[in-house]
């Protein structure tokens, strides 16, 4: 394999696109210093926040909206999208790439369309079922698809002939060890090292129904000696928790440091995006799974393969109430060897090589 000089990378909109993008670049550098990493990304995605402080080039170009139906019409049609291809394909020119490998998120389609007229490699990562539309379109104009998990090949067309490489996953997330790094996090939320801990964590944005839920049951739990960590969401109202709890109950609107809320969890109630499915999965961590609701349960599919092999549950989201947190999660959490079971389930399914794995796969279609 031949060393990359340079790689345009494209990813943005949502965590669950730049995350993996961010980890794949740092795998490309430790790899290799001397690559050049520049990444596509639009004036207001959250790219513009996670990117540039990671310490890579941040190109802006503009990027729209596509249509839910791909087609090859779409592309020959709108000239914003050219002119966002041209602006993609100047970048592409100026930094001499190699390559270029996407994420998702419609910044991606401009660099694709660039690639595609430079004929240089594209390789595009997805891991949703279906492929979201920007990659749908990408995968048009080039054969070098690699997935994150195992059940999307069989669940679609589009995604038949991908290679399963895992997800790119942040360092801090892939080498995490939960039992050495327990007692510290812990200390760090100010919860006690005695008592089992549920982190509850709905995303980036939160999930109310969760929220609600959990924080009703805060005086049970409380009772049956579980302590919780709660990242309510960026977007949601703070949620109202009895201040005479016998135990810590410790609210927070964002954590941007996952991995601390995984080493100092026992148990996680989470929404299924395939990013939490990932890192959950890859450290062992058990998971009981709320998917979003209002979707293509896309979140459903994510978390199901996790479930069957034994390493979460699995509940509807109009199922989840106080009574239920009760009914369910206390007892589960108080269960120590069934969690242990869970956890040596889970990590059986994830992997922690995603990043690796995907960097493999880049060269191959480089050098082809």
């Amino acid at each position: 394999m031949g060393p990359l000089r340079s790689v345009v990378l494209c990813g943005g909109g949502t965590g669950g696109h730049i995350y993996p993008l961010l980890a794949f670049a740092d795998c490309l550098r430790r790899h290799d210093p001397s690559v050049r990493i520049t990444c596509l990304g639009t004036p207001k995605g959250l790219e513009n926040e996670l990117i540039p402080p990671a310490g890579y080039d941040l190109r802006q170009i503009p990027a729209y909206q596509l249509p839910r139906s791909v087609n090859m019409s779409l592309v020959r049609t709108p000239d914003r999208m050219w002119k966002a291809a041209r602006a993609a394909g100047k970048v592409i020119d100026e930094v001499q790439a190699d390559a270029v490998v996407g994420f998702g998120g419609y910044v991606s389609v401009p660099g694709y369309l660039a690639a595609w007229r430079r004929e240089l490699p594209i390789v595009i990562h997805e891991v949703n079922v279906p492929p979201g539309v920007a990659n749908r379109l990408g995968m048009k104009f080039t054969k070098n698809v690699a997935v994150g998990f195992p059940h999307q090949p069989a669940q679609a067309e589009a995604l038949r002939d991908a290679r399963v490489v895992g997800v790119p996953l942040r360092r801090g997330i892939a080498g995490l060890d939960r039992a050495a790094l327990r007692d510290a996090a812990r200390a760090h939320f100010g919860l006690r090292p005695d008592l089992p801990v549920l982190f509850v964590a709905g995303g980036s944005q939160g999930a109310r129904s969760i929220n609600l839920a959990v924080s009703g049951a805060a005086k049970e739990l409380a009772r049956n000696g579980v302590q919780v960590l709660h990242v309510i969401g960026a977007r949601n109202e703070p949620v109202s928790v009895p201040t005479d709890l016998p135990v810590p109950y410790i609210t927070l609107p964002y954590l941007s440091e996952m991995e601390l809320g995984y080493a100092a969890a026992d148990l996680m109630l989470a929404r299924g995006g395939a990013m939490t499915c990932a890192e959950v999965a890859a450290i062992g961590l058990p998971t009981v799974y709320v998917p979003y609701p209002h979707s293509n349960q896309e979140q459903k599919r994510n978390a199901l393969p996790v479930v069957e092999a034994g390493g979460g549950l699995l509940v509807d989201d109009a199922e989840v109430t106080p009574a239920w947190v009760e009914r369910t999660v206390i007892p589960l959490i108080r269960d120590p060897q069934r969690l242990y079971a869970m956890s040596h389930a889970a990590a059986g399914y994830g992997r922690r090589d995603g990043d690796v794995a995907l960097l493999n796969f880049v060269y191959e279609a480089v050098s082809r």
